[in-house]
């Protein structure tokens, strides 16, 4: 009795990391995406992972920026301010390159940028690099003044441009294309960022570097595995990536782009 009660013990006091990717999809969906592949990485890590998200991609950030979460999925934390809190990259999903762009429904009058001028632009929400600051800085640039709404995440933005609520959205263009494909909807595109890498897997600095590497190794080994494979291949079916969707290592410098944009950004989207 004795030796198993320090088993369970030893078991209970095994750490458990939270996980937060950033909300691109409806919450059911995220979930549906993430759960497996956090069971996975667990199993072959021998780390314990589990989900945290919030109710919009704003909230999930929340945590981040509360030192709630130990492991993350996203692009919020390229700021320099931001990057004095020592998170690090350690992988990234392998998709095309993204881009930040303005869209409207592909029967929208609307032709050009300066149409939009007094009209209501959705975007996912305020943290949303790709799909509001981008954008939106661009359209400060050019001096075009528009209403900004927020949706919470990108489908809720997407929903809101496609039944006439908003005149266009901030989009980031992978996003786009599969709820798209999974929505059967078209759309124009307006405007388009420069191209920029996916999602980073990040770190934070407190956690051990040994359960860093685990980690690490475990997402970016998952496509190699046939287990890992096959649940890659069916979550992406659920939010429109193509089974080459996998993870691969990554040290940050691909990442280069997001940083320069702070640079030059305005003191609003800092």
């Amino acid at each position: 009795m004795a030796l198993g009660l320090q088993a369970a013990r030893a078991q209970a006091e095994e750490p458990l990391y939270r996980f937060s990717p950033v909300n691109q999809a409806n919450i059911a969906l995220t979930a549906d995406y993430w759960n497996p592949i956090m069971a996975y990485v667990s199993e072959r890590s021998g780390v314990k992972l589990t989900l945290k998200i919030g109710r919009t991609s704003a909230d999930t950030t929340s945590y981040v920026l509360a030192q709630e979460v130990e492991f993350v999925f996203s692009n919020h934390l390229f700021s320099p301010e931001r990057e004095k809190l020592g998170w690090k990259v350690i992988g990234r999903r392998l998709t095309p390159p993204i881009h930040g762009q303005i869209i409207v429904p592909a029967d929208s009058t609307v032709t050009d940028l300066s149409q939009l001028a007094g009209k209501d632009v959705v975007y996912p929400g305020p943290e949303a690099l790709v799909s509001y600051k981008l954008p939106y800085a661009f359209l400060l640039s050019k001096k075009i003044d528009t209403k900004v709404v927020f949706a919470g995440n990108a489908d809720g933005a997407l929903a809101q441009l496609f039944s006439g609520k908003a005149s266009a959205a901030g989009v980031n263009s992978q996003l786009a294309e599969n709820y798209g494909r999974r929505e059967s909807k078209k759309y124009r595109v307006l405007w388009s960022s420069e191209p920029m890498h996916d999602l980073a897997l990040m770190a934070a600095a407190k956690v051990p570097a040994k359960d860093v590497q685990a980690v690490a190794k475990a997402f970016a080994g998952m496509h190699k595995d046939p287990k890992g494979r096959a649940i890659l291949s069916e979550v992406s079916k659920h939010i429109g990536l193509s089974e080459e969707a996998y993870f691969i290592l990554s040290d940050g410098s691909e990442y280069e782009p997001y940083r320069r944009f702070y640079q030059s950004a305005p003191a609003q989207l800092r």
